[in-house]
């Protein structure tokens, strides 16, 4: 079984990750979507708010897990049994950033990053401008699935 391993913040989950996830179950058998913890970052979502956006968004995709962790990503493919880490590239930026990341990561193992592009319609979404967005009382809804909603 093939299985892959998409890491983020996810703070908030945007259209961007919901279109790389949708296309990454096409390519593997699961796809886990790992919350990453930081203890010294500061997030506007909870990480159970942050879980329950991503769960309510794929309910009806069973290839979908979503989970959270802590430390080296690579160390906890490790841990789950998962060979791939999947990522999504938005611009030149992204890749330079993604590149250096995924080389450190097969110098510490032998997990391989598969990068897909996201689609035009999505690619100048990031989660720190739904979050500007929110923070100004914007429409954040035209960057998010349904399953994001501010209270």
């Amino acid at each position: 079984m093939k299985k892959a391993l998409f890491p983020g913040s996810f703070d908030p989950l945007t259209l961007g990750h919901y279109d790389i996830i949708k296309r990454g179950v096409t390519l593997f058998d699961e796809v886990i979507v790992a919350i990453g913890v930081n203890s010294d970052k500061k997030y506007m979502f909870s990480l159970e708010e942050r879980t329950a956006f991503i769960e309510k968004a794929f309910e009806d995709e069973p290839k979908v897990k979503v989970i959270t962790y802590e430390g080296l990503t690579v160390d906890f493919c490790n841990k789950i049994n998962v060979e791939f880490i999947l990522r999504g590239l938005r611009n030149p930026a992204d890749f330079e950033f993604e590149k250096a990341i995924a080389h450190a990561n097969r110098r510490l193992s032998t997990i391989e990053t598969v990068f897909l592009l996201t689609s035009s319609r999505t690619s100048f979404i990031s989660s720190s401008i739904v979050r500007d967005v929110i923070k100004n009382d914007g429409d954040y809804t035209k960057f998010v699935p349904d399953s994001v909603r501010v209270k």
